[in-house]
C-alpha cells in the first residue's frame, strides 16, 4: 500500500497553565498554523525534553499498517534534517518503505508541536513546512505499478498534486482509498466530490459530520447508500456508536468498543482506518474489517498520540487472529 499525505512529526510535551498564558500566543486548546521561527520559539523555552511520534493523518495510518505486517509506503515530502530522517528511520524499524519520500532543502520537515495541560486539554501549534512542497511532477516518477491500492488523506485536495496521483494510480490498476478527514475539508469541496469519488474511488471513508456535509438533506444510510453507489465500498464511523458499512447490497452494523474516559481520540479516525483497510486488504468479511478498526482505534484513545506499545500491538494481533478463528 502507498499512503499519500502530509508526513508530520509530533512533538509531544506536558505543560502548564502557566506556561501557555506566558510563552505562547493565542488562545488555550486547538491548534493553529505558525511557520517555523514562531515554532522554534516554543521549542526553546519548553519545560522538558518532548517526545517525537510520526504523525500526520495519512501518516499515522501506514505506520499503523506497518506494524500490522503490510508492505507500506508514504509519497510526501520531508525536510533534510533529523526530525525527516526520524521520521523515515522510524517507518524503515516497523518493516516499511521509505522509497516514495521526498527531501528538500528549502523548508524543514513539518511538526506538530502538541501542549499538554493537566486537564488533558491539547494546545497545538502546527507548521506544515516541507510537506506543503510536494510537486506534481514528483508524483509523476512514482511507479504506481508497485502498489495495489493508494490510500489519500482528504487533506490532499489541497494539493495541486492530487489529480496525478489519483490519475496515475488508476491507470496503473491501483485502488484508491479517500479518507474525508474533516467537515472542513468536504465542505470546501463539496462540488468536486462526487465526480472523484465515482471516477477514482474505491474505498471511502467519512465520519458522521463529513457525511451530513457532502448529504445534508439525506439519513445515515442513505448517505452511506448514496456513497456505496459511488464507491465499491463505503464506510461511515459513528463515534462511540461504532460505525456503518456497505458494500454492493451488503450492508453492516459494528458497534464500538468504548472507553468511558479517552485521553486523547485525534487519531482515533486515522488508527480505525488501519484496521478496516488492513481487513479489506486481507479480503476479510466487511464486519471483520470493520472491528479491526474499532479494536485499534478502542486502544488507540487511551493514550497521548497516535503510538502504541509493543505489548499493546501485540495484544491486538492476537484479538485479531481469535477473531479469525471464530
Amino acid at each position: 500500500m502507498l499512503g499519500v499525505g502530509s508526513p508530520l512529526l509530533d512533538i509531544l510535551v506536558e505543560v502548564d497553565d502557566v506556561f501557555l498564558a506566558e510563552r505562547v500566543s493565542g488562545d488555550k486548546g486547538g491548534m493553529e498554523m505558525v511557520d517555523a521561527a514562531a515554532q522554534q520559539a516554543i521549542l526553546a523555552q519548553l519545560p522538558g525534553k518532548p517526545r517525537l511520534v510520526p504523525g500526520g493523518s495519512a501518516g499515522n495510518t501506514v505506520f499503523a499498517l506497518a506494524r500490522l505486517g503490510l508492505d507500506c509506503a508514504m509519497f510526501g515530502k520531508l525536510g533534510n534534517d533529523d526530525n525527516g530522517r526520524f521520521y523515515r528511520n522510524r517507518l524503515k524499524e516497523l518493516g516499511g518503505s521509505d522509497e516514495a519520500f521526498f527531501v528538500t532543502d528549502e523548508q524543514p520537515t513539518g511538526t506538530c508541536l502538541s501542549m499538554v495541560t493537566p486537564d488533558a486539554e491539547r494546545t497545538m501549534r502546527s507548521c506544515l513546512a516541507a510537506s506543503l512542497l510536494l510537486r506534481p511532477e514528483e508524483a509523476e516518477t512514482i511507479d504506481f505499478s508497485k502498489y495495489d491500492f493508494v490510500y489519500i488523506e482528504g487533506y490532499m485536495l489541497f494539493s495541486a498534486v492530487l489529480p496525478t496521483v489519483m490519475r496515475n494510480a488508476k491507470a496503473a490498476g491501483c485502488r484508491i482509498g479517500l479518507d474525508m478527514a474533516s467537515f472542513e475539508v468536504v465542505r470546501t469541496f463539496r462540488e468536486d466530490l462526487p465526480d472523484i469519488l465515482k471516477n477514482y474511488v474505491d474505498v471511502v471513508m467519512a465520519n458522521e459530520e463529513e457525511a451530513a456535509e457532502l448529504f445534508p438533506e439525506l439519513s445515515t444510510e442513505d448517505r452511506l447508500m448514496r456513497l456505496a453507489s459511488w464507491c465499491e465500498v463505503a464506510a461511515i464511523k459513528l463515534g462511540r456508536r461504532g460505525c456503518m458499512v456497505r458494500c454492493g447490497n451488503e450492508i453492516v452494523k459494528v458497534p464500538a468498543l468504548v472507553v468511558e474516559r479517552p485521553v486523547d481520540t485525534t487519531a482515533a479516525g486515522d488508527l480505525w482506518a488501519a484496521g478496516f483497510l488492513y481487513g479489506v486488504l486481507k479480503n476479510k468479511p466487511l464486519a471483520e474489517a470493520a472491528w479491526y478498526g474499532s479494536l485499534i482505534s478502542h486502544e488507540v484513545v487511551k493514550v497521548f498520540g497516535s503510538e502504541l506499545a509493543d505489548n499493546v500491538w501485540n495484544e491486538i494481533a492476537n484479538r485479531m487472529k481469535l477473531e479469525r478463528k471464530r
